[in-house]
């Protein structure tokens, strides 16, 4: 299958290598951006968190993150703030994002990404954690 697909992806994080696996699953290589060492623009990171439906708040990644300590919590914070800091320290960017033609997610689980990718998956998918997200069709476990 050919299809244009972009993760902003790290290799640290498990849901983002499940989310690359269940693209691959579905026969698509996709562009793969380590966002750590190569974050998305300013322009970039709005328009991937506008299309897929969330606010800068709901971007913003708080576990394993200076969130706290940058005081990140506070309601007051305009979403120019809030970008600054995610632009500064890329950690504070929640993953992974996908882009396909079919839309943008925050693959968070990362069970979303098939919302954006073709039914075209290649038999059963079971996360790192041991759960199943597809079955032998290639059909979504319920």
């Amino acid at each position: 299958m050919t299809m244009d697909a972009i993760i902003y992806h790290n290799p640290d994080c498990g849901t983002s290598r499940n989310t690359l696996a269940m693209i691959r699953n579905a026969g698509i290589e996709p562009t793969v951006i380590e966002y750590l060492s190569n974050p998305p623009s300013r322009d970039r990171l709005m328009t991937m968190i506008t299309d897929a439906g969330l606010t800068v708040r709901q971007a913003i990644r708080e576990k394993g993150t200076p969130y706290a300590e940058l005081g990140l919590d506070n309601p007051d914070l305009t979403d120019e703030q809030l970008l600054d800091a995610m632009l500064k320290d890329p950690i504070l960017i929640n993953r992974p994002f996908v882009i396909t033609p079919l839309g943008t997610r925050l693959a968070r689980p990362s069970e979303v990404v098939l919302d954006i990718l073709p039914e075209t998956h290649k038999g059963v998918f079971t996360k790192e954690d041991g759960e199943k997200v597809l079955d032998a069709e290639g059909k979504r476990v319920v």
